[in-house]
């Protein structure tokens, strides 16, 4: 059969080429649009896959945003049951402190005449180092118990938050500001509820800690030496 290059059209008589044929590529520009095609198919995985990842960032951005700003702080029910925290010594960088309330769980077995809330004193500190920490809580005729720092290593906390209904020890602190609004508090990044009476101060040193604690919260706790079991008396 006769190619189309061996045939000459004459004068008027050339036959017209149908809308939909395309030049014959040669291997070279058959290889460049592979490439492009590729490139452009790439592009567009690579822009999906970025609008598919743009959600998760921005709802972790939008969690840093609000632990930082104390909007979801100690937000979780409470079981009810205090337990009892001690350290020799507590050291502190960014303190706050400030009223609150935490709530347990609806119907909650320890809720007493109270009405399934607890008032408390809310203590945040940006970071903590802590020096033979011991926590325990009864559960009613044995104690489980937890020490950590009692070595060389300190425990050490960093955005600790603990909601209290009692604290002793021997404090001092350095720069406190004594009767802020809690909604306005700066040095551990955590803010209470406007109106609320408050304090806080650059650095904070406990010695002989004691406290009640209905909740705490931490960005990191690392307890060095952590040693976990059940004893007849807590700490």
């Amino acid at each position: 059969m006769a190619s189309s290059s061996d045939v000459t059209p004459s004068a008027g008589n050339t036959p017209e080429r149908p809308e939909s044929a395309h030049p014959a590529e040669t291997p070279e520009a058959a290889t460049a649009g592979a490439v492009r095609a590729a490139d452009r198919g790439g592009r567009v995985r690579l822009r999906r896959a970025a609008v598919l990842a743009v959600p998760a960032t921005l709802v972790a951005a939008g969690l840093a945003v609000l632990t930082a700003q104390g909007a979801l702080g100690v937000q979780f029910a409470i079981s009810g049951m205090p337990f009892t925290v001690t350290a020799t010594e507590l050291n502190g960088t960014g303190f706050e402190q400030f009223g609150s309330l935490d709530n347990m769980a609806e119907d909650s077995p320890n809720a007493g005449d109270t009405g399934g809330q607890v008032l408390v004193v809310t203590s945040a500190i940006k970071r903590a180092t802590l020096t033979k920490l011991c926590q325990s809580v009864d559960l009613g005729g044995t104690n489980l118990v937890i020490r950590a720092g009692s070595g060389r290593n300190k425990v050490r906390a960093t955005d600790l938050t603990t909601d209290s209904t009692e604290l002793s020890g021997n404090a001092s602190f350095d720069n406190i500001e004594i009767g802020n609004d809690a909604s306005t508090l700066t040095k551990a990044g955590v803010q209470g509820p406007k109106g609320v009476f408050s304090q806080q101060a650059d650095t904070v040193h406990i010695a002989d800690l004691r406290q009640t604690n209905y909740a705490t919260t931490a960005g990191v706790f690392e307890l060095p030496g952590l040693k976990l079991g059940f004893s007849e008396t807590g700490c």
